[in-house]
C-alpha cells in the first residue's frame, strides 16, 4: 500500500484578511465612539495600517479588526502585533501590523520534535521550506497526529493541506 501523506503550512485567506478589514473600516466610520479621532484602518498588501488621534483609539482600531478577523476565521496568530505599541507620527499614532505567512524553521522544527516524540512511531516527518510534509503507511496515524497539533499551544497558526 503507498503511504499517505499531508503538509502542515500556515497560511491565511487574504480574501478573508480584506473582507475583515473593510468590515472593520465601515464600522469604525459608523460607530459613536471613532467619531472626530480620525480613525482609519487600511490593507496595504501583507500590512494592515492604523491611525488614530490618541494611542487609546488606535488600540480600539486594532481590537475592532481583530473582532472582525475572528468572526472571518482567520487565526490572530497571524497578526504579528509589535510590543512597543502605536507609535506617534506627528499629530496621529500609527500602527503598522503584519500579516505573517509559513513556519519559521524553529517552529518547524519544533513540530517535528512534538510528532517525533509524542505521535504514532512510524509517522516521518519531513520539513520543506516553509512547511513540514508528514508521512504515514496509515491514514489514521496521520489523523491522530493533527489531533496531537490541534491539541498544542503552538504560536504559529497550522493548516493541513494535500492530503493524500
Amino acid at each position: 500500500m503507498a503511504d499517505s501523506s499531508f503538509d502542515i503550512a500556515s497560511t491565511y485567506d487574504k480574501q478573508e484578511v480584506a473582507n475583515a478589514v473593510n468590515t472593520a473600516a465601515k464600522e469604525i466610520a459608523n460607530r459613536y465612539d471613532f467619531k472626530g479621532v480620525g480613525a482609519r484602518v487600511e490593507l496595504a498588501g501583507e500590512l494592515i495600517k492604523m491611525e488614530a488621534s490618541t494611542e487609546e483609539r488606535c488600540k480600539a482600531v486594532l481590537d475592532v479588526v481583530q473582532t472582525w478577523l475572528v468572526k472571518r476565521g482567520v487565526s490572530l496568530k497571524h497578526l504579528d502585533v509589535p510590543e512597543a505599541g502605536p507609535r506617534l507620527s506627528g499629530k496621529e499614532y500609527k500602527l503598522d501590523v503584519p500579516l505573517k505567512e509559513g513556519i519559521s524553521s524553529e517552529n518547524a522544527k519544533k513540530i517535528t520534535k512534538i510528532i517525533r516524540d509524542e505521535g504514532p512511531k512510524n509517522v516521518k516527518t519531513q520539513i520543506q521550506g516553509d512547511e513540514v510534509r508528514v508521512t504515514s503507511k496509515s491514514r489514521d496515524d496521520l489523523q491522530a497526529v493533527q489531533r496531537l497539533l490541534k491539541e498544542q499551544d503552538l504560536d504559529v497558526a497550522l493548516t493541513y493541506t494535500n492530503y493524500r
